[in-house]
């Protein structure tokens, strides 16, 4: 009996869920247990030494917090994959941190933010109705508090077309929490309208009225316009609503946070963000952290030209412009966007000066301003690998690339060379990630890109095929999270022969 006892207390001791903030430890041996015993769970696969998923832990145990508050029967689980690699790879997780949404025990895919009020914000739309319904003024008020974003709906006919067509775009909304009332105190409380839809925040003008019909076009774009703040400050809640928002054109200001005239810069920036609202973002970035070093380096900036602006066009190749004027005031601000919008700047490309003996050595070196007269020489073959001094892949191949110069050195009809393409930009050919590695054909002067291993004997193929052996496809390179995590375990592993991506 004792033994069978004993048994029993190990059994249920493997099966047991432990609980780490408010969120479930999955194992492999309670996992399928958890998945049965809850309706709705969000499950994090995620790796112990992954930067990612260090950021997102604290955001998501608010979030699993929180729904733990308001009773909710949605759970928040985790799992160690690097431990619980089988349970990883059933559900086909390939790149840290994957989140995945158990309904009823059927998988899918997590397509949230990942901050607390986002990932709340997506589990409620998969679960509850698309819009909180508020009965009250004291209910409606409390969501307004409690939300740094919320729209809400005044519809006292809630089976109108308006109604309707707003329930049915706060469904597939994802980034916001939505709410509609019919009742008449509500509507009075909050000083709205019939039929009006009014997007309530906690910062700049606080609330602002759609004035245009109830159409999905129309909210989206309301939405779009008035959910961020005049000036974003950039960090990582704000990233992924900057870079993945409808507005594609920014206008960054580099600037320390604990400068005395940061808020007078600010100012100067909020004024012409809200007279140009719609047409450009402007963001903000703290130059005093340093994980925003790179961001720094991508636009060729020193800390010594703090504070500084520039703009960039995220829908044209990531193209970067830079005013004229130096200063923060709010006419150079206003000067430097309006002529942006009218078309008026020339794009500003980053150039290293020319070293001294840049072809000294078996493998030349190119920046901006030689880069077309030796790339671009139709009597030769011209391979130029475009590399970053930070990335892990491009160290792995310097010295193949060495060797790969010194077989081809005596060749009259070959240079082997390469170029810093976080310093250097060109007009007529963007890059997207490192390393890359084109061929400029003679006498065509057309452009072929290496897709094949990265070997001696991978690349002499490529050279001496004129491009045909190795020619890369166009199936792209891989997602910008697997590339990162690469990023973080390229001194531990092999090269897999993608790509770090910028």
């Amino acid at each position: 009996m004792r033994l069978f006892l004993s048994l029993c207390v190990l059994l249920v001791s493997a099966y047991a869920i432990e609980e780490e903030e408010g969120v479930l430890v999955l194992t492999a041996d309670n996992f399928d247990k958890a998945i049965e015993e809850n309706e709705f769970i969000l499950v994090e696969f995620y790796a112990p030494w992954c930067g990612h998923c260090k950021s997102l832990a604290p955001e998501y145990a608010k979030a699993a917090q929180a729904l733990q508050k308001e009773e909710s029967n949605v759970k928040l689980a985790k799992v160690d994959a690097t431990v619980h690699d089988k349970v990883a790879q059933k559900f086909g997780v390939r790149g840290y941190p994957t989140l995945k949404f158990f309904r009823n025990g059927k998988d899918s895919e997590y397509g949230g933010g990942r901050t607390k009020d986002e990932i709340i914000n997506w589990l409620k739309k998969k679960t509850g109705p698309p819009a909180t319904i508020l009965e009250t003024a004291e209910a409606a008020e409390k969501l307004i508090e409690d939300s740094e974003v919320v729209i809400v709906g005044f519809f006292k006919d809630q089976e109108s077309k308006d109604a309707k067509e707003f329930l049915s775009f706060a469904g597939g909304m994802d980034d916001y929490p939505f709410a509609i009332t019919s009742t008449d105190e509500v509507i009075t409380k909050l000083e709205a309208a019939d039929g009006k839809v009014i997007l309530f925040k906690k910062f700049d003008e606080k609330r602002h009225e759609l004035e245009d019909k109830v159409e999905a076009d129309n909210l989206k774009a309301f939405i779009a316009k008035y959910s961020l703040p005049l000036v974003v400050e950039f960090n990582q809640e704000t990233a992924q609503k900057i870079f993945g928002g409808d507005i594609k054109s920014h206008l960054l200001m580099f600037l320390s946070k604990k400068a005395e005239d940061f808020s007078k810069h600010t100012e100067a920036a909020t004024s012409v963000a809200k007279e140009q609202r719609g047409k450009i973002l402007v963001v903000s970035i703290d130059t005093d952290e340093e994980d925003h070093a790179r961001i720094m380096e991508f636009f060729g900036m020193k800390k010594e030209e703090v504070p500084a602006l520039r703009i960039i066009k995220m829908e044209d190749d990531m193209t970067k412009f830079k005013p004229a004027k130096t200063g923060l005031d709010a006419d150079t601000i206003r000067s430097f966007v309006e002529d942006f919008l009218a078309d008026k700047l020339k794009q500003h490309l980053l150039s290293q000066d020319l070293p001294e003996d840049w072809d000294k050595t078996p493998v030349k070196v190119l920046v901006s301003s030689n880069f077309d007269e030796v790339a671009m020489d139709k009597k030769k073959d011209v391979l130029v690998e475009f590399y970053a001094p930070w990335c892990g892949h491009c160290k792995q191949l310097a010295p193949i690339y060495d060797e790969l110069g010194e077989k081809f050195k005596d060749s009259d009809s070959v240079v082997i060379a390469k170029m810093d393409a976080t310093v250097n930009e060109l007009e007529h050919t963007k890059i997207q990630s490192f390393p890359t590695i084109k061929l400029w054909k003679k006498e065509t002067n057309e452009a072929v890109e290496y897709g094949g291993d990265r070997t001696l004997e991978g690349l002499s193929k490529f050279v001496e095929s004129g491009g045909a052996e190795g020619q890369a496809s166009d199936s792209g390179t891989e997602s910008d999270e697997e590339s990162e995590e690469e990023e973080e375990e390229e001194e531990d592993e092999e090269d897999d022969g993608k790509h770090d991506e910028l």
